[in-house]
């Protein structure tokens, strides 16, 4: 049976090697960027028109969403929600429109999202969803009090959805990546990078195929029994 996901935040490093992994496993995908499209026209070239989907929508709006209901025009029994940003600074210095910003994109529009296409994962009584959130959502962080704050309310809304959603042949679960190796760290020179490398125990970053491949794991039959759980990978960091 064909099997059809949807994967937010596609274009970003880590959405990217998500993308692979599920074309890799026979799924066709849905693949939801917002203004860098490159890497997702390298996966259209590599894979096939009818195996990859482009969707462009700013989640960073209300409107983002519809466009995702549109842009996908059969029904998904997969979504991996990838989404997100940071902010690095104090929690007095944000401003509102930096905060508003992050709330929409990292709590609202996953709620709407999924709220969007549950209602065919219902029908059908399967679906499979897995959030991305991150170490700070389990513990927080200084200076990132406010993307911590959204991280945690993603994990929260797994483990409610989850529960509520079992029944149907459902399952949620989210991701906790510490430390990646992305663009999201070129803001740290490389002697930041290291000491937060020297922190970890397995003493380095993870890669962003490692963080695909738990992805694959929680959506496959080898998880069957798992829902509403946080897997942490972030190579022993907390």
């Amino acid at each position: 049976m064909n099997k059809t996901a949807l994967v937010i935040g596609a274009s970003g490093d880590i959405g990217r090697e998500i993308a692979k992994s599920l074309l890799n496993e026979g799924y066709t995908t849905y693949l939801h960027y917002n203004s860098d499209n490159q890497s997702i026209h390298n996966l259209q070239r590599e894979f096939g028109d009818e195996k990859v989907v482009p969707i462009q929508a700013d989640l960073n709006t209300g409107a983002g969403v519809q466009k995702l209901k549109t842009g996908a025009y059969t029904s998904v029994d997969t979504i991996v929600f990838n989404a997100g940003t940071t902010y690095y600074g104090l929690m007095t210095d944000i401003d509102e429109k930096t905060k508003q910003q992050m709330i929409q994109l990292n709590i609202t529009s996953l709620y709407s999202t999924i709220q969007a296409f549950l209602p065919d994962m219902l029908r059908k009584r399967n679906g499979n969803i897995v959030v991305i959130s991150s170490i700070w959502g389990e513990i927080g962080a200084s200076c990132e009090v406010l993307y911590s704050m959204t991280k945690g309310a993603q994990i929260a809304f797994v483990k409610a959805l989850a529960k509520e959603v079992a029944l149907n042949g459902i399952r949620v679960n989210a991701i906790a990546p510490g430390a990646v190796f992305t663009k999201m760290l070129n803001n740290l020179s490389d002697d930041e990078k290291q000491e937060i490398s020297d922190d970890i125990p397995m003493g380095r970053l993870a890669h962003p195929y490692e963080i695909a491949d738990a992805v694959c794991f929680l959506l496959s039959d080898k998880s069957s029994y798992i829902t509403g759980q946080v897997l942490g990978v972030n190579g022993g960091w907390n």
